[in-house]
């Protein structure tokens, strides 16, 4: 009897070694954080010139040891001056949450009806309302001055919302149209189907599909808004001044106030920033959304 063959042993695969992030990796981790930091670093440096005095805060080179103090916030909130900001503030909010809740309505089914129910030729109709943004805002100043004094509208907040609304609107649609083609279709029929209308529609089935696209749309609006200078510089005065405009007086023949501008651009920029930030995840989703399919 010849005696039974041994079975050799089945060679093992390889055990692969699994290394941290490469070289490359690193260097564009780094070159990110590097970038990140040159574009804070402009806010970092005015938030600390605001704690500065105008005498510390004109040094050249700056002084980063200097003394803190608020007397620049003091100044700004009219405590020794007596100019007030409130209304100017308030005046932006209005005309920035006003003109962004209006965009938001009139955007909605524009969106709509282009990218789920789309119309012949829409592409063109997009083309038009992005080709309404390329007329330089200088060009219609003096067509929108002239209508705002014959309209007995200047040094209203309610004519920049209205106008705010006009200058936000073509791109809110064609963000939103981007948004709204990723909605499916299947569901708006059952939808409708089940006899729901088109405010229903839009307002119970779009709307909550769509919301991280929504909320990226109403900040963009937001931040137009909020920064406008031109027209509210032209059309408004003393009762409808915004916040860029009580900000523009702090520069004077007499010279620039370093220290109180910066407190100023902090304070005001503060709105934005925290709008920013609390929508940071619907920003990223929305304007991410449909990149990948």
């Amino acid at each position: 009897m010849t005696a039974p063959a041994t079975a050799r042993p089945r060679p093992r695969a390889p055990r692969t070694i699994r290394s941290g992030p490469g070289l490359k990796g690193s260097a564009l981790g780094v070159a990110a954080w590097l970038a990140g930091l040159l574009f804070v670093l402009p806010l970092l440096w005015m938030a600390l010139t605001s704690f500065h005095s105008e005498a510390d805060a004109a040094t050249n080179p700056p002084s980063l040891t200097a003394s803190l103090t608020l007397d620049s916030y003091r100044e700004f909130f009219g405590l020794d001056s007596g100019a007030s900001p409130w209304p100017s503030l308030i005046n932006s909010t209005t005309a920035s949450v006003a003109s962004t809740a209006l965009t938001l309505l009139l955007a909605l089914p524009a969106a709509y009806a282009l990218s789920i129910r789309p119309v012949r030729k829409w592409t063109d109709v997009l083309f038009f309302f992005l080709s309404t943004k390329m007329l330089p805002a200088v060009a219609g100043l003096l067509p929108i001055y002239l209508f705002a004094k014959n309209a007995g509208l200047l040094d209203n907040v309610w004519a920049l919302v209205v106008l705010y609304t006009a200058m936000n609107l073509p791109i809110a649609v064609w963000m939103m149209q981007s948004f709204l083609s990723e909605v499916p279709v299947a569901v708006i029929e059952a939808t409708q189907i089940d006899g729901a209308r088109l405010p229903t529609v839009l307002g119970r089935v779009v709307a909550p599909i769509a919301l991280p696209g929504i909320a990226a749309t109403a900040l963009i609006c937001f931040i137009f808004s909020w920064n406008e200078l031109l027209f509210a510089r032209v059309l408004t005065g003393v009762v409808a001044e915004t916040a860029p405009v009580f900000l523009t007086t702090f520069i004077t023949s007499q010279g620039l106030f370093l220290a109180k501008v910066c407190a100023a651009s902090l304070v005001i920029s503060l709105p934005v920033l925290a709008a920013g930030f609390a929508a940071q995840d619907k920003l990223v989703q929305g304007l991410s959304l449909g990149a990948v399919k």
